[in-house]
């Protein structure tokens, strides 16, 4: 049982690592100061596979007046040869820059991750999370730089925590990006990953795989992601 409790605290932690900076456009976790195409939807879905757990994440969003995007999702986690545990996540966010080539932006976004099988209580609220995301664009947007700062309050240990992250973009060709990042919060060693992003519809579909850990932790916190966005120019 104490195993149990154990395994299913360290898969929280894990989950709600990807909500303690920000939701971003595949693969970064660190948020970018843009947002979906004004009156458009999208959706993101990846998989992140540690050497004995998994998780498998899906997230729609929306912007449906073109300066205020609606996130909402869900992810299933499991250690292998265990039942599976789910998390749900809702975020706002809005611009008050906008990014333009060779410039810079920012905006602000505001949210909270629910853990059912941690969290008690009837309403299932969890984490909240608030952070301020900026951009930066160099040589023509081959080149784009992303910070986030923001804070993240623990419902389980009522703890505030700072968060941090920081993510580069770079432009390889016109399909092809590659991807660095660290981010994290002041209570944890912070967690690490590089990969690309490869658009098989140019700004409509793309791919992306990582590779990352967590500083200091070893294999055990190392993973493997995979994911998918569709970006179409319109719904609405």
């Amino acid at each position: 049982m104490l195993a149990r409790m154990k395994t299913n605290a360290l898969l929280f932690i894990a989950c709600t690592s990807i909500a303690q900076v920000a939701l971003a456009a595949r693969p970064f976790v660190t948020d970018d100061a843009r947002l979906t195409t004004a009156g458009g939807c999208q959706v993101e879905s990846w998989t992140r596979q540690y050497q004995n757990s998994h998780e498998y994440w899906v997230l729609p969003a929306c912007n449906p007046w073109g300066n205020l995007e609606f996130t909402a999702g869900g992810a299933r986690a499991g250690n292998d040869g265990q039942a599976q545990t789910s998390d749900f996540l809702f975020q706002l966010k809005t611009l008050v820059r906008e990014l333009r080539p060779n410039d810079w932006g920012w905006g602000v976004g505001i949210g909270r991750v629910n853990h059912p099988g941690s969290v008690a209580g009837p309403n299932l609220f969890g984490n909240t999370y608030v952070y301020l995301p900026a951009s930066f664009s160099f040589r023509d947007d081959n080149i784009v730089m992303h910070v986030n700062v923001g804070m993240l309050k623990d419902r389980l240990t009522r703890d505030k925590r700072t968060t941090l992250g920081v993510g580069g973009e770079f432009r390889l060709n016109p399909r092809l990006l590659g991807i660095t990042e660290v981010y994290g919060d002041d209570a944890n060693k912070p967690y690490y990953q590089v990969g690309a992003r490869y658009h098989i519809i140019q700004d409509r579909f793309q791919i992306d795989t990582t590779l990352g850990g967590q500083t200091s932790e070893g294999r055990k916190a190392r993973w493997l992601s995979f994911g998918l966005r569709f970006t179409p120019d319109r719904f609405l």
